[in-house]
This record gives structure tokens, sequence and C-alpha cells, in this order.
């Protein structure tokens, strides 16, 4: 069994995809981060970075103790791994999966993060911030699209993690205010993969845990952000 430590979050659905899309039986214990559940000392000790998502593998293929695992890309990695699913075991294709994987919690994932702080939740505008990351954005989303115009799939002509982890950031650009028709290739890739049951059941963990927006409490936007009201 897999205890899945997360919210409903893009990083949190990376992981609830890929436990929808293999098959692996899991549980959900939920980390509120607008109520500062994760530095309570039980979560750090599976996840020291104080970031959700988290697994904890309680039947690890060893018969050994239960394996924690932090950060979305080794979570992915491990999951795959322990399947059999989603990774290649080719030396050549195993390598192109690695390469957008970690071009994802590089790159995409942190840049889109940032730009979406800044429009979104940021208690002043700040033109050069929002411009600097949203340049960045669409620089990404370009790169994306080559790649999507080269190949079915984010690592080749295969479904694999580097699309799970590549998607549920993606699927911001609505908010993010991204001209998704722009970019005809990732177009094409996100509604095909919007298809997949398990994406789509992983894609819909927890959606109903999302009440509250950052800026609409203080002190959420203290714990997720570091904001004080006085820096406002």
């Amino acid at each position: 069994m897999i205890e899945l430590l997360t919210a409903p979050t893009p990083n949190g659905w990376k992981i609830s995809i890929m436990l929808e899309e293999c098959g692996l039986p899991y549980k959900v214990r939920w980390i509120n981060i607008g109520k500062g559940e994760q530095f309570a000392p039980d979560f750090l000790a599976v996840s020291p970075n104080n970031r959700i998502p988290a697994i904890i593998d309680h039947e690890p293929a060893d018969g050994g103790a239960p394996i924690p695992v932090f950060e979305t890309g080794a979570v992915l990695v491990y999951l795959a791994e322990k399947t059999g699913q989603f990774l290649p075991s080719d030396i050549r294709s195993r390598k192109q999966v690695m390469e957008w994987l970690f071009w994802q919690v590089g790159g995409l994932g942190p840049m889109l993060g940032q730009h979406g702080h800044f429009k979104l939740y940021a208690p002043e505008r700040i033109a050069y911030a929002t411009d600097r990351y949203r340049n960045e954005a669409l620089r990404l989303y370009g790169v994306l699209d080559r790649r999507l115009a080269q190949s079915r799939f984010v690592a080749g002509d295969s479904y694999t993690i580097a699309d799970m982890a590549c998607f549920p950031w993606v699927q911001t650009w609505k908010a993010q205010d991204i001209p998704l028709a722009d970019y005809p290739a990732i177009t094409d890739w996100y509604e095909r993969l919007k298809e997949r049951p398990g994406l789509r059941r992983g894609m819909e963990l927890g959606r109903k845990h999302i009440n509250k927006r950052p800026q609409d409490d203080a002190e959420t936007r203290r714990l997720l952000f570091g904001i004080k009201e006085e820096e406002q």
C-alpha cells in the first residue's frame, strides 16, 4: 500500500496521476498547507523540504521497513521502477524520459510557479518580476511545443512519467493567461491526454479540498509565501 501525503496542487496531481495510471492501491493523507501542516514533525520526517507531495511505501520490494520518498521527480521514478510502468528500460529511451522529467522539475514547474505567484498572489504587482517570469514561461512553452512537434509524447513515442510531470502545470494555462492556441503541438498533446481515464481520476483527486485562495487570507499567505502583513 502506498500512502500519499498531498494537497490539491499541480505538484500533488503529478503523483495521483501516476498512482491512478499504474493501478497501485493507495490511501491519501491530506496535508493542509494553508494551515501549516507541512511543518509538522511527522510530515517533515517524510518530506524534510516541507513540501508536498511525498509518499510512504508500506510494502517495498525488499520486504523491509516502509520507505518514504519526497520530491516529485524522485517519487515518479520510484513508482515507475516499483511497477515497471511508464519508464522504459532501454538506455536511450530511459535517458530521454529522465532528461524531460528533470526539465520539468527544474524548469517548467518552478518558472510557472513563479509566474503564477507574481501574477496572481503577490501582495503588490511588480511589473519587472511578472514580465521576467512570463517571458521565461513562454520560452519554456516554446521548448515544449517544438519537442511535441517532433514526437507524440514528451519523451518520445510512448506516454511516460515525463508527460505526467508536465500535464498538471500546463493545465494552469488559463489562470496564468498563457495563449495555448499559439502552441499547436502542446494543444494537441493536452487534448489527447485529457481523454486518459487514469489521468482524469488523478487530476480530480482532492478538488473538493480547494476552498480558499492564498490571496484571501493573511495567515495562508504567511505560511505559503512567507509574506507578513506589515510587509505588504
